[in-house]
């Protein structure tokens, strides 16, 4: 056979083989489509048909929530939320008395200390009779001076109730308001007998085991925290400068939210520089103690209206002979909580500026709970303007009775 022939053969071979493939091919495709289409037809139920209106239906109840297994997962939700919050309640509740236990014992082993020393025992910490006393919800405690008989008289004329009504706010409310001032340096002399006419007249002023002085400021702090905490129990203990203008049912509602928290710290927070320079005004002679010159203060609320809750007022009294005393107040008593667990709460509505500031915020529905001027670190001129402070930023005399804390 010739190379020809042989080439012809393979090349009409090659031409079959080429055509049987294709046909092959198509065979398998089209079987293919044919069992693809079988296997993904869905039946349909005998009898019925699937429309989609009754889709639309289904998917229309299971948004609105009308599955039954959706209602069952939300109502377990909720109880599930609910006893979550009775338990932070709870322990919240729980915490507060063992915390109140503890500040008692504290001074318990106190008062045993001193009788076992033989020294002779505070007259805060003396023991009475088991006597249950009534609970309060805070005392205020307006810090004045012997000079500041004009700012007293302006602050009885605004804010703080008189007479009977007091007495109504002590009894119906739970609220203590005292004007707070120690003695003169030279004890029962002219300054002495005014304060005392002052207080048959009035009897609205708590007299303290405390010698007056501007640069004695944190001694009387201490001082007004042991001894309120020895005479009354209440929940706070609230300390507000004679210049400063205090709506009391806007402060009470805003002390109660946090009853239930055991030691709380409640002011406008700041942190102000430490003034190393001798000679001007609120110089620390300790600043060395804070660090480089040029720092700030730790965090602490600002002297014109701060207050405490009962755990950390008797942390003060049971520790008043070892607590250190800085130059400024304000500054002494944020240093005492340094190191506990003391949550400090920042309310802006604590230091409002005097009108129109207070007054547009009391239009705006957000009364201040306390109002003065930054310029002066409390009411500039109070004795003149703390009226025309109180009839533009009052919270009106029908709040603080129809209140309910």
């Amino acid at each position: 056979m010739s190379w020809k022939s042989r080439g012809v053969d393979s090349t009409s071979k090659s031409v079959v083989s080429r055509k049987l493939t294709l046909f092959l091919c198509i065979g398998c495709f089209c079987a293919g489509m044919l069992f693809t289409d079988r296997m993904w037809t869905v039946p349909e139920a005998k009898g019925k048909s699937r429309t989609p209106g009754m889709e639309d239906e289904r998917l229309k109840l299971v948004s609105e929530g009308c599955d039954p297994r959706m209602k069952g997962v939300k109502r377990e939700s909720k109880d599930i939320l609910g006893e979550v919050s009775k338990t932070h309640h709870a322990i919240q509740t729980l915490d507060k008395t063992i915390s109140n236990l503890e500040m008692e014992l504290a001074a318990a082993r106190a008062a045993q200390d001193s009788i076992l020393s033989g020294s002779p025992l505070s007259r805060d910490l003396r023991i009475t009779e088991p006597t249950e006393k009534r609970k309060y919800l805070m005392v205020i405690g307006i810090n004045t001076a012997f000079s500041s008989r004009k700012r007293r008289d302006s602050v009885r004329a605004t804010w703080m109730p008189q007479g009977d009504k007091r007495k109504k706010l002590e009894e119906e409310k739970g609220i203590i308001i005292r004007f707070v001032i120690g003695h003169s340096a030279t004890s029962g002399g002219i300054l002495d007998r005014a304060v005392e006419a002052e207080d048959k007249k009035h009897g609205d002023l708590l007299r303290l085991e405390h010698v007056e002085g501007y640069l004695e400021l944190s001694a009387k702090t201490k001082s007004y925290f042991t001894t309120a905490v020895a005479l009354w129990d209440a929940d706070f203990y609230v300390k507000v400068d004679d210049d400063v203008h205090v709506n009391i049912a806007t402060l009470g509602a805003t002390l109660a939210r946090h009853r239930s928290k055991p030691r709380v710290y409640i002011g406008c927070m700041k942190s102000g520089p430490v003034l190393a320079q001798k000679g001007v005004r609120y110089h620390e002679p300790e600043y060395w103690k804070f660090g480089e010159e040029g720092n700030k203060y730790f965090r602490h609320a600002t002297g014109q209206l701060y207050a405490i809750s009962k755990d950390l007022a008797t942390y003060i009294s049971i520790n008043q002979h070892v607590l250190h005393k800085y130059a400024n107040e304000d500054v002494s008593l944020g240093s005492w909580f340094i190191g506990l667990d003391a949550e400090h709460i920042d309310d802006r509505r604590l230091c409002c500026g005097t009108p129109p500031d207070c007054e547009w915020k009391a239009q705006a529905g957000n009364i201040c709970v306390a109002s003065f001027d930054w310029s002066c670190s409390g009411i500039c001129k109070s004795a003149e303007r703390i009226k025309e402070v109180h009839r533009r930023c009052g919270e009106g005399e029908n709040a603080l009775w129809s209140a309910v804390f």
